[in-house]
C-alpha cells in the first residue's frame, strides 16, 4: 500500500505553480530586505519557498476567501508573508500573489 502524503500517493503530489506577478513579489520583498540584510532577504525567500512547499501536500491548508482562491498565513519576523492562490481542478497549487503583512496594500 503507498504511503499517502495529505490527499496523493507518494510520488503523483502537484507541484507549485508561481504565476509571473507571485514571481515579481518575491523579487520586490527580496530587493526591500536585501537593502538592510542580505541574509534576512535569503532567509525570507527560502521560508516563502518552504511554506509553499507546503501546499503540494496539503494544498487545502490555506483560510478559503469564497471566490476559489485561498491564502496561506506564514509567520516571519514581526508579521507574516500571505501566499494568495487558487487550486486548480487536479488541486495543483497555483501562487498568484505574495506579500508581507506589514506592507501597506490596495485593496
Amino acid at each position: 500500500m503507498a504511503r499517502r502524503l495529505g490527499r496523493w500517493a507518494a510520488g503523483t503530489v502537484p507541484r507549485v505553480v508561481w504565476l509571473p506577478e507571485a514571481l515579481s513579489d518575491i523579487l520586490r520583498l527580496n530587493d526591500f530586505l536585501a537593502g538592510k540584510s542580505p541574509q534576512a532577504a535569503r532567509n525570507a525567500v527560502l521560508f516563502i519557498q518552504a511554506a509553499a512547499h507546503q501546499l503540494e501536500s496539503f494544498p487545502e491548508i490555506g483560510k478559503p476567501l469564497g471566490d476559489g482562491r485561498r491564502e496561506l498565513f506564514a509567520a516571519f519576523g514581526a508579521g507574516a508573508y500571505v501566499l494568495r492562490y487558487r487550486l486548480e481542478e487536479s488541486d495543483q497549487p497555483v501562487v498568484i500573489r505574495v506579500w508581507h503583512t506589514r506592507e501597506w496594500r490596495e485593496n
